[in-house]
């Protein structure tokens, strides 16, 4: 027990002294900041993020955080940088160069040779006096006052800082080129996530059966159509256009009323007034309308005239409940 309070404590105060910094960070948010951002949105080429030890790994995310989000980025390791991989700094790009002390080797060979370049350069750096920071055009301030590692040595709460930052730059460009969710799609088409955003009911109706009946179809012709589709559904229609839905429990309930099946007619016992939902809409609100309604299928319309039959099994397949 004592060992697994020493965790929790360590634990703890690790996130507090993170979260500390993360919020004194937006005091440091000045006109700065502002013009670097804005420079990036002007600038006719893309931005090249670079960086040495963990703040090499933070430039990779915000690289990959920034191409998702509309502006186009590429990562550049500051060692492979001075041998060899400066060649990726074309004439227009602005460079990012992260650092928490802005003083390691690498960073003093590299940033001359991107100044003689004449490419814009922003430090993402703790201390504004290092050589990152004298040389920089723009600095973006990393301060903390403390590395939650007790020794002070392990990049902890300064990693935090310098990603969060990235994020903030990848936000406020996002918000500047008007970034929508229909942009952003086009970046995620795959997995989960990216069906949310694209995926369209048409999209999944063109996949099933298209199971009809018309009102006066004989109740056992009604059950071959709904075993022969496979979606315990049908769907009674009428010039085209749904006028009701008969489901697996509308056949239980009927059968348990001891009613005489050969006397009835799909118009006998359809729900009037189907759940539907056009063609053209995402598969996301198809998931909410079953959600809000508490049902499992919903028919398609396409300009009022029945299109198919998205069911919640459709939705679960495709990732998206």
């Amino acid at each position: 027990m004592e060992q697994e309070n020493k965790v929790l404590e360590v634990a703890r105060r690790t996130v507090r002294i993170e979260a500390q910094a993360i919020t004194d960070l937006v005091d440091g948010i000045d006109s700065a900041f502002a013009k670097a951002v804005l420079h990036i949105h002007h600038a006719n080429g893309r931005v090249i993020i670079t960086g040495i030890g963990k703040s090499a790994i933070i430039a990779q995310k915000i690289v990959a955080t920034m191409n998702s989000t509309g502006t186009p980025a590429i990562f550049m390791h500051a060692a492979d940088a001075i041998h060899g991989d400066l060649g990726i700094v074309q004439t227009n790009d602005v460079v990012i160069c992260i650092s928490k002390s802005g003083n390691t080797p690498e960073i003093k060979v590299l940033v001359p040779l991107i100044k003689n370049f004449e490419n814009k350069l922003i430090a993402i750096t703790s201390n504004r006096d290092s050589f990152l920071g004298q040389a920089a055009d723009f600095i973006l301030h990393a301060a903390i006052k403390e590395e939650a590692c007790p020794n002070g040595l392990a990049p902890t709460t300064s990693t935090t800082a310098q990603l969060v930052l990235g994020d903030a730059l990848a936000v406020s460009l996002l918000e500047l080129k008007g970034f929508t969710d229909k942009d952003f799609a086009r970046y995620h088409p795959g997995g989960a996530l990216g069906k949310k955003l694209y995926l369209r009911v048409q999209d999944i109706i063109e996949k099933n059966n298209k199971p009809e009946v018309h009102a006066s179809t004989t109740l056992r012709d009604v059950i071959v159509n709904i075993s022969e589709n496979m979606l315990g559904m049908t769907v009674v229609t009428e010039d085209s256009k749904a006028i009701g839905i008969i489901t697996d429990g509308d056949l239980r309930r009927m059968l348990s009323s001891g009613k005489n099946i050969d006397d009835l007619v799909a118009g006998d016992i359809m729900s009037s007034y189907p759940k539907t939902i056009t063609a053209d809409s995402m598969a996301i609100q198809a998931r909410e309308l079953m959600e809000e309604m508490n049902i499992s299928q919903l028919i398609a319309v396409d300009d009022e005239a029945y299109a198919g039959v998205v069911h919640i099994h459709d939705l679960i397949r495709e990732g998206i409940v």
